[in-house]
C-alpha cells in the first residue's frame, strides 16, 4: 500500500532536529516522507510553553466564549477590514456552505492601521491589529494569547527552516517569502458546538498558509479528519502534547506539486457528547504580499522532484480552494480566500470588489 494512501498521521518527536546531527537528519527524512506522501504529521516535545497552553485550553478558552453575546459582538468581525474579530455560529462559509462553528479571529504584528491612499491594491489592506475583549472583560486574556502566539510563530518559522532541508534547499530557502516585518500571521480560537442535525464543522477544504500549526484543546473530542489519495476520511484524534501540523496550498505551488497539502474537515460534535469542541489553529499565512508562489520561484532539486513522480499525481477531491496561488500574488489570493468564507465583512469593506471576490463552491 502506498504511504501516500495513510491509514493513520504519523508523529515526529522536534527534539531529534534540535539534539545533534545525527537525530536531526533523522527528522529531516521523516519529514520528507511526510511532506510528500502525507501533508499531515503531530510534533511531539516542541518548545512550546506547556503551562501556558493548560491556562490557555483549559481556563481562557472556555471564558472566551462564555462572555456575554453583547460583549462578543462589540468586536464582530464586520467592524474589521482585516477580517479579525467575532464571528457568531453560521457566519463562515466553505465553498458556500455553513460551517456550524462559533470562533475568534486573531492575527500577529500588527497595533495600528496601515494608511492607503487612492489606487493602492485592495489586498494591502488585508494586514491590520486584532480586536481582543477589554482588558476588564478577560483579565490577562490579550497578553497571554499574544505571548502563545509568539512563541508559536517563532516554531512555525524555525520548522520551516526544517521544511527546506527536507526538500534537499538551503535552510533559509522558503524565508524569502517573509522578507518584510509588515506582515500579519492568522490564529482562530474555535468553538464546534453539539449538533442535533448537520455534521459540518468546517467542510472539506485545503488551507492556504505554507504551514498550519493546530492545537487541539478539547483532548476528549474527535472531529478532524484528513483525506488521502483514494479519498478515504482517515480521523486525526487529539494527541496529548502535541500540535498537528498540515502544509497547505502555499508550499504546494511553490515546490511544484513536491509538498502535498491534504484535503481535511472538521465533524461537529454529534449530540451523544454533550460537550463543545475547541480548537486553536495557527496559520504560518503572512507572506509578503507582493510574492508569487506559482512553481517558478524555486529551482527544486531533481531527486526531490523524482519522489513527487514517484508518489504520481494527486488526485482531485473535494476542496477545491486556493487555486489562484497559480497566477496572482500572495497577497491578492489571501484576501479572496478571506472574501469567500466571510462575504459579509467583503461586503461592508470592499464593496467595489465583491462580485470578484464571492464566487459560489469556490
Amino acid at each position: 500500500m502506498s504511504s501516500a494512501n495513510f491509514q493513520s498521521i504519523p508523529t515526529l518527536d522536534y527534539s531529534l532536529a534540535t539534539s545533534n546531527p545525527e537525530s536531526r537528519l533523522k527528522f529531516i527524512s521523516q519529514l520528507r516522507t511526510v511532506l510528500v506522501n502525507v501533508g499531515f504529521l503531530y510534533l511531539s516535545n516542541t518548545p512550546v510553553d506547556k503551562g501556558l497552553i493548560h491556562k490557555l485550553k483549559h481556563d481562557y478558552v472556555p471564558r472566551l466564549f462564555g462572555l456575554p453575546q453583547g460583549d462578543k459582538d462589540q468586536i464582530r468581525m464586520a467592524n474589521s477590514p482585516h477580517f479579525l474579530g467575532y464571528s457568531r455560529m453560521g457566519m463562515e462559509l466553505t465553498k458556500g456552505e455553513v460551517d456550524w462553528r462559533e470562533q475568534f479571529d486573531f492575527g500577529t504584528g500588527f497595533e495600528g492601521e496601515r494608511p492607503l491612499k487612492a489606487g493602492d491594491p485592495a489586498y494591502w489592506n488585508v494586514y491590520g491589529p486584532s480586536q481582543y475583549p477589554n482588558e476588564d472583560q478577560l483579565p490577562g486574556f490579550k497578553a497571554l494569547f499574544e505571548s502563545y502566539l509568539a512563541q508559536v510563530s517563532a516554531l512555525a518559522s524555525d520548522f520551516l527552516q526544517l521544511v527546506s532541508e527536507a526538500l534537499g534547499l538551503p535552510p533559509d530557502t522558503l524565508d524569502q517569502f517573509y522578507q518584510t516585518n509588515d506582515r500579519m500571521h492568522l490564529s482562530k480560537i474555535i468553538k464546534y458546538p453539539v449538533q442535533r442535525e448537520s455534521r459540518q464543522g468546517v467542510g472539506a477544504h485545503y488551507d492556504g498558509a505554507m504551514l498550519t500549526f493546530l492545537l487541539q484543546a478539547s483532548e476528549e473530542h474527535r472531529g478532524l479528519q484528513a483525506q488521502n489519495l483514494r479519498g478515504e476520511w482517515i480521523d486525526v484524534p487529539p494527541k496529548p502534547d502535541t500540535f498537528v501540523i498540515n502544509f497547505g496550498r502555499s508550499l504546494e505551488f511553490v515546490t511544484q506539486g513536491v509538498v502535498r497539502a491534504t484535503s481535511h474537515r472538521v465533524l461537529a460534535p454529534p449530540l451523544e457528547s454533550k460537550t463543545p469542541r475547541y480548537s486553536i489553529p495557527f496559520f504560518y499565512s503572512g507572506m509578503d504580499l507582493e510574492v508569487r508562489v506559482d512553481g517558478s520561484a524555486l529551482k527544486m532539486p531533481p531527486e526531490i522532484l523524482k519522489l513527487r513522480d514517484e508518489r504520481g499525481v494527486l488526485p482531485e477531491t473535494e476542496s477545491i480552494n486556493y487555486p489562484e496561488y497559480a497566477h496572482d500574488v500572495a497577497g491578492k489570493v489571501y484576501l479572496l480566500g478571506r472574501a469567500k468564507s466571510h462575504p459579509d465583512v467583503a461586503e461592508r469593506h470592499y464593496p467595489d470588489h465583491i462580485n470578484v471576490f464571492v464566487v459560489p463552491n469556490v
